[in-house]
């Protein structure tokens, strides 16, 4: 192989590289962009969990709770 054709092998390599990094980096963009369509979706429900306990009716008995008569 004389020079010029090693340069252009380097040069087909270092492209074939960056493609495949490319792919990586696209790849996990959209894994990072569902996991933090996740985290919206239990920070709300988070949210909704906090507000429900702040709102019950406090009055009620535990569902656990033995009766008197025990």
């Amino acid at each position: 192989m004389n020079t010029e054709e090693q340069i252009d092998a380097r040069f087909v390599d270092i492209e074939i590289k960056l493609a495949h990094q490319e792919d990586l980096v696209e790849s996990l963009n959209a894994r990072i962009y569902e996991q933090q369509k996740q985290i919206d979706q239990l920070e709300a429900m988070v949210a909704r969990l906090i507000e429900h306990m702040r709102t019950r009716d406090t009055t009620q008995a535990p569902v656990n709770e033995r009766p008197p008569h025990y």
